[in-house]
């Protein structure tokens, strides 16, 4: 048998503590999400209802297919930031017409939808995603274009924006433009190099200037309306395929294109899905609020894996790194989750075995993150850690089949490497709200500083400073330690979102289903160099 036993003790102290650290995260993640979700505050939501609009929320609701999910991506972007919190854009996953679509709508509540800096980084990486996985993108656009203070970070790289759209195209993968307002300047290429645009009767404005710009550039007097409105684009320019007369009407003609796309999956969807056969519920439970604390991964594995069933691979042999195959919503996947933290060379040799394995296969690859990084020490070094290390990294770089990442509890040095993070082009990565991710703990890297200091110290033949050195120290550990939590990472578009862990098997299946989308193939052979 292969299905995963428990040992979870959901009536002991432990569990109770590590479910109520959990809850006190995610408290603090609903808070945060909360921002997002108010826009731009209640005065200028209110305002955009008088005017008789739908928020971009709604909007996007009445574009999906009924009761079907909606996976929002980066929520939490420009978090920490002089920007509000979501970046004044929505993008995200749903099925419209039965087709799974990236959707970015930008939120005019805040600031008109102007773009930050913030607006880019999240836009890019919803076209990235849309690119890779070949899923129709659909944008419903009302910005007033750069946020003018920012445009010296908006500027230059934005202009990828426009880049996408036409390599999308190209690769035959539709883009949707629907205007429900203001494309003005910049913004009106999203119209400009989509498949297929819908504009807004007497709403949308698509002008490449204004009317006090053309008065300012050619002296010619111009109202909205003649200059760029709906009608005069659907019917003088072109550039509008259908005219809208409201914004309901405009989201039922978006539906009707998707409808008539004949976009399909490169793979069929699973015909049989079995849910674990343990409480997603416990999850809570499982990960301690002190992340120096080790837990079975097992125990994550059992809870979000097709009925709870696991072929474990090597389980002798390198044990604090977990290897095996299950199912995950009917999609095969091959898993690697961290057991105590530590990569050592075996655990490193394994997982680069388990890799070519899983591109044999083709099989998709999740990544469970707890590492501390790879272990140091005189006789890690000489037993070869760097080049056992090299084999993993260099097995994760190459590696064709999807990538996906989650990061449980901690993911540190060059483990977040290893383990596949951010820089190594995972398909999607998430993160549990107590997870933490950075160079190395906060303790170890206060007195990795207080060591050299002491030591510089030393060599000048100077005396030490014990009172400044317990400050430095102290300060160090504070901002290491705020800089290496979830919402200050997921403020940066370091990961596609901060997840309660009971919903991982529902992200992940989502993840899943839009990745088949595209056809992958593992790689055969093409690994470079393995030092052995």
């Amino acid at each position: 048998m292969t299905v995963l036993p428990t040992s979870l003790d959901t009536t002991g102290p432990d569990y109770a503590a590590h479910r109520e650290a959990m809850l006190a995260k995610l408290a603090e993640l609903d808070a945060e999400h909360a921002k997002a979700l108010s826009g731009g505050g209640e005065k200028y939501v209110e305002r955009h209802r008088r005017r008789g609009k739908l928020l971009a929320r709604e909007r996007v609701e009445l574009l999906l297919d009924p009761d079907t999910p909606f996976l929002e991506l980066s929520p939490l972007a420009a978090w920490g930031s002089e920007y509000a919190v979501g970046a004044s854009i929505v993008t995200g996953i749903g099925v419209v017409e039965g087709v799974e679509c990236v959707i970015t709508a930008n939120d005019p509540t805040v600031r008109g939808g102007a773009s930050n800096p913030w607006t880019l980084k999240k836009a890019l990486r919803a076209n990235e995603i849309a690119l890779t996985n070949r899923l129709p993108c659909i944008s419903l656009v009302e910005s007033g274009g750069a946020d003018l203070p920012a445009q010296k970070e908006i500027f230059i790289p934005g202009g990828a924006l426009f880049r996408d759209l036409t390599r999308l195209s190209a690769a035959g993968i539709p883009t949707v433009a629907v205007v429900f307002g203001n494309s003005t300047a910049g913004g009106a290429y999203v119209p400009g190099m989509s498949d297929h645009v819908i504009m807004v009767k007497e709403r949308a404005k698509v002008f490449l200037g204004g009317p006090p710009l053309v008065r300012m550039a050619t002296g010619e007097e111009a109202d909205d309306e003649s200059l760029g409105g709906a009608e005069m684009h659907a019917r003088v320019s072109g550039l509008a395929d259908h005219f809208a007369v409201d914004e309901r009407d405009a989201l039922r003609q978006a539906r009707r294109v998707v409808a008539r796309l004949n976009h399909r999956k490169a793979y069929a969807d699973p015909v049989r899905v079995v849910p674990p056969r343990y409480d997603e519920d416990e999850l809570l439970g499982i990960v301690p609020g002190d992340l120096r604390t080790p837990f079975d991964p097992r125990e994550v594995i059992a809870r979000i894996v097709d009925g709870s069933d696991f072929d474990e691979f090597k389980p002798l042999y390198g044990t604090s790194l977990v290897t095996g195959w299950a199912g995950l919503h009917g999609y095969p996947v091959g898993v690697l989750a961290n057991a105590r933290g530590v990569l050592f060379s075996a655990e490193s040799q394994k997982a680069a075995q388990f890799i070519q394995l899983a591109n044999q296969r083709d099989v998709p690859l999740l990544f469970l993150h707890n590492t501390t990084g790879y272990m140091v020490g005189k006789e890690y070094e000489q037993g070869g850690i760097i080049k056992h290390g090299a084999l993993m990294i260099n097995a994760v770089s190459n590696s064709r089949v999807p990538h996906l990442s989650v990061l449980m509890g901690a993911s540190y040095g060059a483990g977040h490497y290893g383990m596949c993070g951010r820089a190594y082009d995972p398909r999607f990565l998430f993160a549990w709200p107590g997870a933490k991710s950075a160079v190395m703990g906060p303790q170890q890297l206060a007195g990795v500083l207080s060591i050299v200091a002491r030591q510089s110290a030393a060599a000048k033949g100077q005396p030490y400073d014990e009172e400044g050195d317990a400050a430095l120290r102290a300060m160090v550990e504070q901002q290491i330690e705020s800089e290496s939590l979830p919402m200050f990472l997921s403020g940066r578009l370091y990961d596609d979102g901060v997840i309660d862990p009971r919903d991982t098997r529902t992200v992940l299946g989502l993840c899943l289903s839009a990745i088949h989308t595209a056809p992958y193939e593992g790689v055969r052979g093409g690994f470079g160099v393995f030092r052995m």
